[in-house]
């Protein structure tokens, strides 16, 4: 029978009764959401329930159209289709629905993490995550200053205010080389949404840059062990659909709450992501290009460190209202978040404005 929505109802209330009526038992429900960072009351004329609001927020915001010009694999790409950090979350996205949807989880949620995700990465990818994590006495990790993005950067200072579950799986996201399934409960996002997305990220990553590996010619579809092969198939789609398929069955037959792998697509998925430490993230032509993003990142944030931010962002350190210095700390914090914010080729143009030499015509001056 077809659902018919009741006249002169809340329509937000009866998408609210009918996440109750459909989703799974360990779906996260937008009417038992654990709030805003800054409490903020719904308007019950908005038929957008939270979730899906957080999700407007992070798609409308400055910082995820910067995505489309950051580093996923290969530095400030010149071709037209190698992964950049906004497709690659798109990737991440609409893996993590297909597996919500068929998990019966709250869709919107998965959504709204899986997109704000990367919002806290560096130029140059994690060439640039390394060198902030070295040179900001803080540290850096880009999850981390995803959340920080949200919470305080973005909206011109006023962050997004986006809800709890949305943050959890935004800063809990990440998992580096470790476990893809932790035995440590604590470092996974406290909903099942989150813990999707977590998985989503792996899954689309190891199927993109392999794929863009093959494209730039540092490997082919050959150089692949048979082992891996053989669990996982032959080409890009059959390899991610594989994944997907196994996430979903295995974790349905168990009904624990709890994603599951099959241990020979667990074993297959850790070993692609060592294959491709080994042959593509450490070869020597990606290594030299980031070594040079390092070197690029590491003389501008000496460079501002020295000089204030000034005519790049329309203040020097006088107009931060800290006198004509700041303190070392806030000098730090604002130039890790300067930098962090920046696009591949507006880092590369800021380089090339402060440290390379112009003829003199440039300067105005004709001859």
């Amino acid at each position: 029978m077809a659902y018919t929505p009741v006249v002169g109802s809340s329509i937000r209330r009866q998408l609210q009764d009918r996440e109750e009526k459909i989703l799974s038992p360990y779906a996260a429900l937008n009417k038992k959401s654990a709030g805003r960072r800054v409490k903020q009351e719904d308007d019950e004329r908005d038929i957008r329930m939270p979730f899906q609001r957080d999700r407007d927020r992070i798609t409308h915001s400055k910082t995820f159209r910067r995505l489309k010009h950051k580093t996923q694999v290969f530095l400030a790409p010149a071709g037209d289709h190698y992964r950049t950090r906004l497709t690659h979350v798109l990737e991440v996205s609409q893996i993590a629905r297909t597996v919500a949807s068929a998990l019966c989880l709250n869709a919107s949620l998965t959504e709204a993490i899986a997109l704000g995700h990367d919002l806290g990465h560096t130029p140059f990818g994690h060439a640039g995550e390394a060198t902030l994590n070295e040179l900001h006495p803080g540290g850096f990790r880009h999850y981390v200053h995803s959340l920080r993005v949200v919470d305080f950067l973005e909206n011109r200072g006023r962050g997004l205010n986006l809800t709890f579950e949305v943050r959890n799986g935004i800063v809990k996201h990440s998992k580096g080389r470790n476990d893809i399934f932790p035995e440590n409960g604590a470092e996974l996002p406290e909903t099942l949404e989150g813990q999707v997305v977590r998985v989503a990220d792996i899954i689309a990553y190891v199927n993109h840059d392999m794929d863009d590996a093959q494209r730039a010619g540092i490997l082919k579809e050959g150089d692949l062990p048979a082992d891996i092969r053989t669990v996982l198939g032959e080409r890009h789609s059959k390899r991610t659909g594989a994944m997907v398929r196994d996430l979903i069955i295995e974790t349905l037959a168990a009904g624990d709450g709890k994603l599951h792998l099959s241990k020979k697509m667990l074993r297959a998925i850790t070993d692609l992501r060592m294959f491709l430490y080994e042959n593509v993230y450490r070869f020597y032509l990606v290594h030299n290009e980031f070594e040079k993003a390092q070197r690029v990142i590491r003389d501008l944030y000496g460079y501002f460190m020295e000089n204030g931010l000034g005519r790049f962002n329309g203040h020097s350190w006088e107009s931060l209202g800290h006198g004509s210095w700041p303190s070392e700390e806030v000098a730090h914090r604002r130039v890790c978040d300067f930098i962090a914010g920046m696009t591949d080729r507006y880092a590369l143009r800021i380089y090339e404005q402060i440290f390379l030499p112009k003829p003199w015509n440039a300067r105005g001056v004709g001859f």
